[in-house]
């Protein structure tokens, strides 16, 4: 059976000034797929993620997620679109200090607008999965540097995303916490279908993905 197409790209262009960052981008991605980005600094990776996830606008060029041409959308209905359709990881976790793990999983949803109960009851199941429910109650500083990725996982997965973006999410972690986030992206895959986009200097994530492709001077060169 034909996968559905989750992310539809297509003749991305972008620049900073007189900097060219994208020259063309046309990239499609299914449904449940793991696919990494990779190039070395300045091929465009984080910038293609960011319009993608609708953090930015490209000069042009069409970006369509879950069925939505989000460049037709204004800016309160994209920021309602993001709320609940795309999920974030970043290499630093941004966990807010003064809440406990669960309360910063919850956030998200809170924003949404979405039944208290039932986003708290969701933030349960999802910390359950990341084998996080004895860190429930503490916050960021009393835990581990993997341990709060998960948190930020568990949090970009609360509004049930239709796609995952992480953006170097295991450049801080040690390799024992970064072979376990990365065994993490494939679990979700398996278990929840999650579509997900890395991008990620780390050779061996970018092998583990279904598809990997390269970046090079704001263009793919291969994927």
């Amino acid at each position: 059976m034909e996968r559905k197409r989750m992310i539809e790209v297509s003749d991305l262009h972008k620049s900073y000034g007189s900097l060219e960052v994208l020259k063309g981008i046309s990239l499609g991605v299914d449904a449940g797929e793991v696919v990494s980005i990779v190039g070395a600094s300045g091929a465009g990776k984080t910038t293609l993620l960011q319009i993608i996830g609708t953090l930015s606008r490209p000069d042009r060029g069409h970006v369509e997620v879950d069925g939505v041409a989000v460049e037709k959308l204004g800016d309160r209905e994209l920021s309602l679109f993001r709320n609940r359709k795309i999920g974030f990881v970043f290499q630093f976790h941004h966990l807010l200090p003064e809440f406990t793990a669960f309360e910063n999983v919850c956030i998200p949803g809170y924003i949404g607008g979405r039944d208290r109960a039932e986003v708290e009851a969701h933030a349960r199941e999802l910390i359950d999965l990341l084998g996080m429910t004895h860190r429930m109650e503490h916050k960021p500083a009393e835990m581990s540097g993997g341990e709060q990725q998960r948190i930020a996982v568990a949090r970009a997965l609360i509004n049930s995303p239709a796609v995952l973006l992480a953006d170097e999410p295991s450049g801080n972690l040690d390799t024992k916490n970064r072979d376990e986030l990365h065994r993490l992206f494939f679990t979700l895959r398996d278990r929840l279908g999650q579509t997900i986009v890395v991008v990620t200097h780390d050779e061996n994530l970018a092998r583990m993905a279904d598809r990997k492709i390269e970046m090079s001077d704001g263009m793919i060169v291969e994927g």
